[in-house]
């Protein structure tokens, strides 16, 4: 099951009283005040990891406590921190709070670290307030309570290309021909419920990480059909692979689609509809009039888009848009081998 948000609750640790003691030793009758600190609670931090891959683990457990700091002792002994507690969350995790919408961080690194409830100082004990004139306090300082607050988690992708498209455009069977990723296909709308990842390999030095996102529909901005779940994931992406279906059997005139897909990214984010787009003609093998081609390669050139056409299902054309891909990454010319 892939979960890419989660809404949870974090407290780290209180920090320990101080402690109210006095030394009573045979020999030293008046050893004074001898209350030791108490100690710090343990934060909350979030730890990024490209172990996990959503946001499942929430799902079942959404509240998290930190140790406590201990009480402070006699004879000047100062209390234990409490233990930080390290929740490990995907690499592409943002972080709100959920009552302001404040982003606190974006772990997009390995092994990157966020604070997100940092424990309370322990108390002082009461050899600390020892003064010429006070020279037996009989008080201490409590410890003080630990930060807590609900966050909100959001998973977003990180692949250099997504690949979008309305419903049934092809996304999944492209994907699952050009790297080894196999998401489930079948022949209605919103086949891929959840975005894959796959690795796109020329050799050990030049590979890209493409995402199929789940399939558009005219709302999506607004939430209508799978729409936030598909926008969230392609803000990461550098490249997005623009698919169109152009079979004798598609639903929507290939030029509307794409302009329908792009109004969903403007009103989304100005941001995506900036990203570099390549239109792929996809299902050409079901194409009985190739003059369509034609017209859409003169008419998306004319705007300023690379424009390629493949079959899937037959692997005509890719070769020539893993070279188009390259080429953009890696701005080169490179030969492949079969």
């Amino acid at each position: 099951m892939f979960i890419d948000l989660a809404r949870i609750f974090v407290k780290a640790g209180n920090g320990g009283n101080g402690a109210v003691a006095f030394l009573r030793e045979k020999y030293r009758p008046f050893g004074g005040p001898a209350g030791g600190d108490g100690g710090k609670g343990g934060d909350v931090v979030l730890v990024a990891t490209h172990r996990k891959h959503t946001l499942l683990d929430f799902e079942y457990r959404t509240k998290f406590v930190a140790q406590n700091g201990e009480h402070g002792k006699g004879k000047n002994q100062a209390g234990k921190d409490g233990e930080d507690l390290l929740i490990e969350v995907p690499v592409g995790t943002v972080v709100k709070d959920a009552n302001t919408g404040e982003i606190l961080c974006d772990l997009v690194e390995e092994g990157q670290r966020c604070v997100v409830a940092r424990g309370g100082k322990g108390g002082r004990g009461n050899a600390r307030f020892a003064t010429p004139t006070n020279q037996a306090p009989k008080y201490a300082e409590k410890g003080q309570k630990g930060e807590e607050r609900w966050l909100i988690l959001e998973l977003k992708l990180i692949a250099d290309v997504g690949i979008i498209g309305l419903p049934n455009a092809g996304k999944s069977t492209l994907i699952s021909k050009l790297t080894k990723a196999k998401p489930k296909i079948a022949d209605y709308p919103f086949t891929t419920l959840s975005p894959v990842l796959g690795v796109l390999e020329l050799d050990d030095e030049h590979r890209l990480v493409l995402a199929d996102i789940p399939g558009l529909i005219e709302g999506a901005s607004q939430g209508r059909g799978l729409g936030l779940d598909f926008l969230r994931h392609i803000e990461r992406t550098k490249i997005l692979l623009h698919l169109l279906d152009v079979s004798d059997g598609r639903e929507k005139d290939p030029i509307e689609a794409f302009h329908a897909v792009n109004r969903e990214l403007e009103q989304y984010s100005q941001k995506l509809l900036e990203k570099e787009q390549i239109v792929v003609a996809t299902k050409i093998d079901a194409l009985s009039e190739r003059s369509l081609l034609k017209d859409l390669g003169e008419y998306f050139r004319g705007k300023g888009y690379e424009f390629c056409s493949i079959s899937a299902l037959t692997g005509e054309g890719l070769e020539d848009l893993k070279k188009v891909l390259f080429d953009r990454f890696f701005h080169r010319s490179l030969v492949y081998t079969n």
